[in-house]
């Protein structure tokens, strides 16, 4: 999180019924278009991204309507999961972890759907727990060879601001995304970009929704408003965020953090392990999944650099727990924070005793230097 961001956090809090509040959540909206590309309406909720996740399938699907739910990461699985609990009848389709998104296997199964029970399809952009991306304008090619009319929905957590992602170009009805990553504010604030047609859908399906309710919601936020206290100093954070972004241009940032998730990924290498991520075409910008060899302990690892260098790693999630590492990527991240970041780990793996080869950092610090 960039100090501005921070201190942008910090103003006092106004009212957020008065005339200032509603002149500052106009211009956000109009910046929230520009940020996911230009979709009818983003909805902004004091919640995690997993809130989202829940608001896409209840306003726009009916108790037991059919969702085919593409499971390649710990996150796809949980958003299946959440579908289920809602009383919705989920349908697995199960990938490999180490792989995007299958297009063809979806169009073979939506193909096979002749009476278009499936009401939507649900994928996840970049899955953080193993550092994957999938190609989803392919997704969206898929859908239309089958002539299918299910909506889109799209995890986009750990990609928006990190890597390319249109709402509109794309296709994509529901795209859900939060404020914790490449938007670089602190958890809290989840989103939920809509299509034209996920807004009809909206208006004719029948599951429960109070908190979540996107008419209600649209009716406060055309005047500049929300039906509920929001998060004011978070919206103060995420308007400096979209100013950055602005500043630096989008295509710059994807490039810079292309970049850095390159220089990792030479690290990796250059230490002899082993990047979880089995598709190079699918090589995440946001985050770098990392097998530790047999026998070790990933979790051990990590323990072992936070307490000598202060210095947290992310986790294996679900069932990929002690078998990987994670370094993310995203965000306020530069060239220096990388380099401290590789350093910290190849000091990790030495002093945890982790068979490795010694030129890792070095090996990123070359591509860096180069570039």
């Amino acid at each position: 999180m960039p100090d501005r961001v921070l201190r942008a956090m910090t103003r006092p809090v106004i009212d957020h019924r008065g005339p200032e509040f509603a002149e500052m959540t106009l211009s956000l909206f109009d910046e929230l278009r520009w940020v996911f590309g230009d979709p009818a309406h983003v909805f902004v909720f004091p919640s995690s991204a997993s809130g989202c996740w829940e608001a896409a399938l209840t306003n726009t699907l009916s108790p037991g309507d059919r969702v085919l739910a593409y499971d390649n990461g710990f996150f796809a699985a949980r958003w299946a999961t959440i579908a289920t609990r809602m009383g919705l009848e989920t349908e697995i389709l199960a990938g490999d972890w180490r792989r995007p998104a299958d297009p063809a296997a979806i169009e073979a199964r939506l193909a096979e759907d002749r009476a278009h029970a499936i009401r939507a399809v649900l994928v996840v952009h970049n899955e953080t727990s193993t550092g994957v991306t999938s190609d989803i304008p392919a997704i969206r090619a898929a859908l239309d060879r089958a002539e299918h009319p299910a909506l889109l929905m799209v995890d986009a957590v750990s990609s928006l601001g990190a890597t390319a992602l249109d709402h509109a170009d794309w296709g994509i009805d529901v795209t859900v995304s939060g404020s914790q990553k490449g938007l670089m504010l602190p958890p809290g604030l989840g989103f939920c970009a809509a299509s034209e047609k996920a807004l009809a859908a909206a208006e004719t399906a029948t599951s429960r929704r109070a908190y979540w309710d996107w008419e209600e919601t649209r009716r406060s936020n055309e005047r500049g408003f929300f039906p509920y206290t929001p998060a004011t100093s978070l919206l103060y954070g995420l308007a400096e965020a979209l100013r950055m972004l602005r500043e630096e241009g989008l295509e710059v940032a994807f490039a810079r953090h292309a970049r850095l998730a390159e220089a990792t990924r030479r690290a990796v290498e250059g230490w002899g392990l082993e990047n979880y991520c089995a598709d190079p075409a699918a090589y995440s910008s946001s985050g770098t999944t990392i097998s530790v060899p047999e026998g070790v302990d990933a979790d051990a690892l990590r323990a072992e650099i936070l307490e000598r260098y202060d210095m947290s790693l992310g986790t294996g999630l679900g069932p990929l727990e002690g078998d990987v590492f994670r370094i993310g990527h995203l965000g306020d991240f530069n060239e220096l924070m990388l380099m401290g970041t590789l350093a910290g780990v190849a000091m990790g793996l030495r002093s945890a005793g982790v068979p490795h080869e010694p030129g890792g950092v070095q090996a990123a610090l070359t591509f860096l230097a180069e570039r």
